[in-house]
């Protein structure tokens, strides 16, 4: 089990909605587009995910290595942080970066392509928690998420790798990907030096046998099981 680190909330974290929107405002002109992103299958893979306690406030973060090609893990660290962010829709990246930024950090390899339990571009102001991260971090970033948040899609065919655009109006935000026949889809969007058929290809690479992408099943198990942790030790 990785050891848990504990996160404190950096300075000058917002407080309040219009502060927090104002940070995605400003940061969102820093997210590039124009680069396509590792290889699918290639370099280096990090899940990150968060679980929480909200009666004792505690957010728990998992950042997974993987090898692409291969899908070991190479390194896993887990960090906790107090939730130093109310739950608003559209606004969770300020619940999770502090204690995921933290579990980056303590890292030992190289993140390579970051993956998040998530949004990138699939977002109200185009700035979900994918694109803050990787401008954070300067990482190439992107989001895989179980629904389509407020955006519309029509059903991609059947088969394993079948796609359809996820839209807001007549902007693409995204993209709903068939991971397995006959299975709900997920829903792609780019996060930050990704484009968005480098990103599906990572999709595809990273689950070979269940809807979600191997680093996404491993961080959630693995905040899960780090929260339990943190909640034991909180009521010692």
């Amino acid at each position: 089990m990785a050891a848990v680190i504990p996160a404190p909330v950096p300075a000058g974290w917002p407080v309040t909605e219009g502060q927090a929107t104002a940070v995605q405002d400003e940061l969102r002109h820093r997210v590039v587009l124009d680069e396509p992103g590792p290889p699918p299958g290639t370099g280096r893979v990090t899940g990150v995910d968060v679980a929480y306690d909200d009666e004792r406030d505690l957010v728990v973060a998992a950042a997974v290595v993987l090898d692409a090609a291969t899908l070991d893990v190479l390194e896993e660290v887990t960090a906790v942080a107090r939730v130093a962010f109310p739950y608003v829709p559209g606004l969770l990246a300020f619940r999770e970066l502090p204690a995921v930024l933290a579990a980056l950090e303590a890292l030992r390899t190289d993140p390579g392509l970051v993956l998040c339990d998530g949004y990138g571009r699939a977002h109200p102001r185009r700035f979900g928690l994918a694109s803050h991260l990787g401008v954070l971090t300067g990482l190439p970033s992107m989001g895989v998420a179980k629904n389509p948040f407020t955006f519309t899609y029509t059903e991609p065919a059947a088969a394993r790798g079948s796609t359809a655009p996820l839209v807001d109006g007549a902007e693409v935000v995204g993209r709903a990907l068939r991971t397995r026949h006959g299975v709900k889809p997920v829903f792609v969007s780019v996060g930050h030096r990704v484009d968005l058929d480098t990103a599906c290809g990572h999709t595809l690479h990273l689950a070979p046998h269940f809807r979600l992408p191997e680093s996404t099943r491993r961080a959630d198990a693995l905040c899960r099981r780090a929260l339990r942790t943190a909640i034991t030790s909180a009521r010692g």
